[in-house]
Parts: C-alpha cells; structure tokens; sequence
C-alpha cells in the first residue's frame, strides 16, 4: 500500500486531504495525516482565544473520517529525505511515497534576549490556551503588552480591550505605525479606534532585552513595565524545517518549484508557512496551495501533466473586537462593520470546509 503522508492537519494540510479524498484516489493509496492533536485548530481566531471572548470548542474543526485516510496523533521530529521516513516521537518512523510538510510556523524573537523565556506565545492552541490564562489572570487596571503592532498584535488588542475593559493595554512595534504594511488610511482607522477605546500604541521601540514584566528599549533609558507581555513581532518556519539543508529564501522558507515540490525531491510538497511563496504567510495562501498539490497528484496518478493557475489571493480581514473591522479587497481598504461581518463568514466557511 503506498502512503500519500500529510505533516500538518491545519489549513493548508486539511486541504490537501479534503481535496484528494473529494477526488480520485488509487486505490493502492492510502493519506496518512499527522497531528499533535485530534482536530484542527481555527489558528486565524487564536486572538479572540486569547482574549477570553470565545470558548476554545468554537474554534475546532473535526478531522474528516473516511476508510482511505488514516489520522495519527504525535510529535514530528524528523523528515529523512533520502529514506522516505518522517520520525515521530515515541513511536517507529513512518515511510512515506509522498509527503507534504504543512507544519507551520513558530515565533522568531530576533535574537533579543529574555523574550522566548519571559513572553506568552499565540502560535499553536496549547499556547494560546496559556496565554489566555497569563491574559485574563492579569488584575483590574494591571497592564498588558502586546510587542508587534501587525495584523495579529492588533486583533488581540482590540479584542481583549472588548473582553476586559478593566485593564491597560499597549502595543509596542519597532516601525512609527501599527499595521506598518497596510495603506495609511487604514493605519490612521485602527489607530483612531485604539486611542477612542484607550489602547496605548508606542512606535520605534527597539526591545533590546526582555525580563519577567519588564521590557527594555535601547532608543529609551526608561523601562516598560507590564504585566504580561504577548509576542506577535514576526514568524519563522517551524524548527524542522529549519533543520532541512535545502535552499530558502531570506525568512528561511524552502525554495520550491511551481508544483509546490522541492526542486530536488518531488515526491515532497511544501505547503503553507514553510513554503517560499511571492506573498506573506496566511491561512488562505496555505489552503490555495493545498488545492493545487491535490490537482498535481490527480494529474500524476491519471498520467497527465498538471496545469496550475496562478494563485490570486482574495485579500485580507481584520478584526476590532466583534463590531467593527478593516481590510483590504484588491488595493481597496474597507472599514467598519462591513469587513467584520464579512471575516465571520470566512470563519463559517472555515469550520465547514467550504475554502
């Protein structure tokens, strides 16, 4: 029997398995998924997790059950690329035909010192579940800093203000604005909200060192003081990819062709946030891939040669607690309700499989 394996049951993984077992699948073939846990976890909604405004039940999707996929729960700590074998912890490694790493990413800290050991973490569910605790156990008028003033930073901000309006909260980034890569109309919007709900945002701060409640920026002598520090200031590909000694490109992603193979090993697929794409790093990039390595393996196994579209992402939603949002359809900001209500239809999408 041979083993189509799937590293990663999140967004871009999902769709991979979605996709083929939708499609024609041999049936010498069998998908082997491979998480740490038993469902997969609404990532893009690990804000309002951290925030206390949502229960973590509303952001799980089951994992599909069907005969031809096989759902197996561990940590991957290995892909030998030359024996075909993923390495699993505590159990024997498993062979693979083909493979997809969709693994995600981690938090990169920028060599400051302090800041893994003494920061609270929203890249995986385990971590989000941890920094809610740290979050909501903060006391009336304690303080709370958010250190990265991009899209996740300020969707926490927004919605933990919503959440617990008792508190004091501040964003720190390094550039002059939050939302540094979004146009300035929207830029002055969200800033607009945060200094109307009381959300203190600090621009060149330059962390230098981080201690237990105590931030250190070399542009100011005087330290920042907090409670809780959550860190949203920048990701990197998660640690087994980075032990891959292939070419990458400057964020350390693998360079791969226009299949979503490694050039030098195309029987593996890179998906999601370990994969060097022309666009940022989103749920939506991810599941877009996980299509077209479905369509690349329909092709090979009815003998044809693929052809692929160029992926065209939709655009971006953000949110400002549950009443009002802001995004970014083609080069059009939108702001207000329209672009929140439109985000909860992209998360009921989301939770029904329907892209």
């Amino acid at each position: 029997m041979k083993r189509f394996v799937i590293l990663g049951g999140g967004y871009g993984g999902l769709t991979v398995a979605h996709q083929l077992l939708d499609g024609e699948l041999p049936d010498d073939t069998i998908i082997v998924m491979i998480d740490r846990m038993p469902y997969q976890g609404l990532k893009t909604e690990y804000y309002s997790l951290v925030a206390g405004t949502v229960a973590d039940i509303d952001l799980r999707v089951g994992f599909p059950s069907d005969p031809r996929l096989l759902i197996m729960y561990g940590e991957v700590l290995s892909v030998d690329l030359e024996s075909r074998q993923v390495g699993i912890a505590g159990q024997d490694p498993i062979h693979y035909d083909w493979l997809v790493i969709a693994l995600g990413c981690t938090d990169k800290f920028h060599s400051i010192e302090g800041a893994e050991l003494y920061s609270n973490s929203i890249q995986t569910f385990t971590a989000a579940r941890k920094t809610y605790q740290a979050v909501n156990d903060v006391k009336p008028y304690g303080q709370v800093t958010i250190v990265g003033g991009g899209l996740s930073g300020v969707e926490i901000a927004s919605e933990l203000r919503e959440g617990r309006p008792d508190i004091n909260i501040r964003i720190v980034d390094r550039g002059p604005s939050i939302l540094s890569a979004f146009p300035g109309k929207l830029q002055n919007y969200v800033s607009s909200w945060f200094t109307e709900h009381e959300v203190e945002m600090r621009g060149h701060v330059s962390l230098h060192k981080v201690e237990q409640g105590v931030l250190y920026d070399q542009n100011d002598t005087s330290p920042l003081m907090t409670d809780v520090i959550v860190w949203t200031a920048g990701i990197q590909p998660v640690s087994l990819v980075q032990k891959i000694n292939l070419p990458k490109d400057s964020t350390g992603r693998l360079i791969i062709n226009e299949y979503h193979q490694l050039p030098d090993h195309q029987e593996v697929f890179i998906v999601g946030d370990c994969a060097s794409v022309p666009f940022a790093p989103s749920a939506q990039a991810a599941e877009a891939q996980g299509k077209q390595v479905a369509e690349v393996m329909q092709a090979h196994w009815s003998g044809k040669k693929p052809k692929l579209s160029k992926i065209k992402l939709k655009g971006v939603l953000g949110s400002l607690g549950k009443k009002s949002g802001f995004g970014l359809m083609g080069r059009t900001p939108i702001m207000g309700r329209v672009p929140r209500v439109l985000k909860s239809g992209v998360l009921w999408m989301s939770k029904h499989h329907l892209g």
